[in-house]
């Protein structure tokens, strides 16, 4: 009987050499320690530290602005310092100076709004009201306007939800209420949109130079 064989470098192998797959890269940020508190927030941290986010994180880093210059804000009623109910309307006929801040008593705030106190004299004579907004409670801004002598109107825009209706921006990927500032005309329409974090007095340069081209 005839044997038939075959040669041994036909049989393959099935045995597959696997590449470990790469992990993803990271990332790293920096948190800077401050002894005071944060220019943005107020967060106060006692070491320096890096947080490691992975490339393929989803990482949020601004809203898209729903409020753009030359449209009409959507309208609100918010409580002021003193608790009483506030409307956008009732400063139509007159230019608005509406301003979303952080949070009261910290610094880059209380900078700012020490700024638009200080020249407040400027924005009578151009006709105009000053509104300062953000998160606190009446109580706080009763507190913060009373201790900086601030005489503007605040609004306690609980839950932050004027804050989200205009698309205000946020600031460190997407953590922290942006600072951002928008001058109405008489009409209501927004003439001008001034984001600035970490120079917040030149929004009272800005708006000041605006109200005062009207």
């Amino acid at each position: 009987m005839a044997s038939l064989s075959l040669p041994k470098h036909t049989i393959p192998t099935l045995l597959h050499t696997q590449t470990p797959k790469a992990t993803p890269s990271s990332h790293n940020l920096l948190i800077v320690p401050k002894s005071s508190q944060s220019l943005f927030y107020g967060l106060k941290l006692a070491n320096s530290f890096s947080v490691s986010v992975p490339s393929s994180f989803p990482v949020k880093t601004s809203v898209v602005a729903k409020v753009n210059k030359g449209s009409v804000p959507p309208s609100f009623t918010l409580k002021d310092q003193d608790g009483r109910n506030v409307t956008l309307s009732k400063f139509k006929g007159k230019p608005v100076v509406v301003y979303f801040y952080p949070a009261d008593e910290t610094p880059g705030c209380t900078k700012q709004a020490c700024a638009f106190r200080d020249s407040y004299e400027k924005f009578k004579k151009a006709g105009a009201e000053v509104v300062g907004i953000s998160g606190d409670e009446p109580s706080s801004h009763k507190a913060f306007a009373k201790k900086y002598r601030l005489p503007f109107t605040l609004l306690s825009d609980d839950g932050n939800k004027v804050r989200k209706d205009w698309g205000v921006p946020a600031d460190l990927f997407g953590t922290l209420p942006g600072r951002q500032t928008y001058v109405l005309d008489k009409n209501g329409v927004v003439q001008l949109i001034y984001n600035n974090q970490f120079q917040p007095e030149k929004h009272i340069d800005e708006t000041l130079k605006l109200l005062q081209s009207l």
